[in-house]
């Protein structure tokens, strides 16, 4: 069984997958998979410099991120064409290690960490979509303090993405991470107790 997670900005879904790690779910993540991708070398970062400048090349040939962020922020044309070069093999990537993982290990639960899941429509994906909730006043709080940000900031980060409240509406499960991390843990202990993972 797959299952795509995925959440708002500073909502926890790095808490929920190492939660479900811990008890033997194995883990595909879109953001490491993201860095791959653009590893020094790789036909993906040359492409990326090609379009967007060769001044995103840090000294030991690797891609300065935080300088592409701000290059590609607020841009919608710049954003969509880094998508494009990125999307594909990212995409490809998480295609192939929930495959392996499905043949290597078939009775386990493969959880797939992505955090633009219903933005990029990769819903289709996955046998089931779990979010991780936390009211917007509470994202907006754990935001600013997580990222040092002002909350005109961070409203613009929230602003970004599909609102909490409708990722909620569409998922197939809801762990509500507002609470201890002890609340937390029982939820997840329900999911898979329910779905009777071993």
């Amino acid at each position: 069984m797959n299952i795509g997670l995925t959440g708002g900005i500073a909502c926890g879904k790095s808490t929920v997958s190492s939660m479900l790690v811990r008890r033997g779910a194995l883990l595909v993540d879109a953001d490491q998979i993201a860095r791959e991708v653009v590893e020094p070398g790789t036909p993906v970062l040359a492409s990326v410099i090609e379009r967007f400048g060769a001044d995103l090349l840090l000294p030991d040939g690797s891609l300065h991120r935080k300088k592409l962020g701000e290059r590609i922020f607020g841009d919608q044309e710049a954003r969509k064409a880094l998508e494009g070069l990125l999307h594909p093999p990212i995409r490809a990537t998480m295609r192939a290690r929930m495959e392996a993982y499905a043949a290597s290990d078939p009775d386990k639960l493969v959880v797939v960490d992505v955090p633009l899941l219903y933005e990029s429509k990769l819903q289709g994906m996955f046998q089931q979509v779990m979010v991780v909730y936390i009211p917007r006043e509470l994202q907006l709080q754990r935001l600013m303090g997580r990222d040092k940000l002002t909350q005109e900031q961070a409203e613009k980060r929230l602003a970004s993405q599909m609102p909490i409240e409708e990722k909620r509406a569409l998922a197939d499960y809801v762990i509500d991470n507002s609470g201890s991390l002890e609340d937390t843990e029982r939820q997840i202990d329900k999911f898979w107790t329910e779905r009777g993972l071993l």
